[in-house]
């Protein structure tokens, strides 16, 4: 199955997910710190809205701090209703924008964390296809895209998922089953402690304290895509899930 025919699958499912939730749930805290279900998924339209246009202004005003260019995006994108939300969702499922000079790896990795951030604080249970947390897995421990601000966050550990043996990354060892581990890889705190081996206390240090990066450190990554891009077989619209 292609990456891209996946990203389809996964927003249509997002839309249908949400459609059944409560306005209570909707207002429910997610799994991303500081955002309720309503903003995260607010924040799976913003580049269906605004596309790369103004991706690329964000990051000019802010100096590629992707933090802050996500908070700017999604606030605004969170002034919608909710069922103008899902309604942008499902209307635009097949867009195909991608991150320039990152291909569909990077859309998908975040449409499988954040359905993680909307479903696990809420009990809903859903058991994710495994090639689609593989996509998500080798894209956030490999080469992640810089809208993850992911930096120096993973030096020196190494990821072992427990359930399907993907293993990446050397020094520490961090473990646990796929789908949690990918919340910890991405930034989560509140899975830490489902998380075993002796580099989740480093991670937990980095997730709790993190560094921010300077100007021109914060600039290499969009322009370091530019210069050396992700290979053409990951940025084409017929790619598919690694070979674990």
């Amino acid at each position: 199955m292609r990456v891209y025919d996946m990203i389809v699958d996964e927003r249509r499912h997002s839309a249908d997910l949400l459609s059944t939730l409560t306005p209570d749930q909707l207002r429910t805290p997610s799994l991303c710190q500081g955002w309720t279900v309503h903003d995260v998924a607010a924040h799976l339209t913003t580049l269906l809205r605004f596309g790369q246009a103004k991706l690329y202004i964000g990051i000019a005003a802010t100096a590629a701090d992707m933090d802050r260019v996500n908070l700017w995006l999604t606030r605004r994108a969170a002034r919608r209703s909710d069922d103008e939300i899902i309604e942008v969702l499902r209307r635009r499922a097949g867009s195909r924008f991608t991150v320039p000079r990152s291909g569909y790896d990077p859309v998908l990795s975040d449409l499988v964390l954040h359905d993680l951030d909307i479903r696990i604080p809420l009990g809903i249970a859903r058991d994710i296809p495994e090639y689609r947390l593989s996509v998500a897995f080798h894209h956030l421990t490999s080469r992640a895209s810089p809208g993850f601000a992911m930096g120096s966050r993973l030096d020196g550990l190494r990821f072992t998922a427990t359930d399907t043996g993907w293993d990446q990354g050397t020094g520490a060892s961090v473990r646990g089953p796929a789908e949690t581990l990918l919340l910890g890889i991405g930034g989560r705190v509140a899975v830490l402690d489902d998380l075993s081996g002796d580099g989740v206390p480093l991670l937990r240090q980095r997730l709790s304290s993190p560094q921010r990066a300077g100007a021109l450190r914060r600039l290499a990554g969009p322009f370091g895509l530019l210069v050396r891009p992700l290979p053409r077989a990951r940025r084409s619209r017929d790619s598919v899930a690694p070979v674990n």
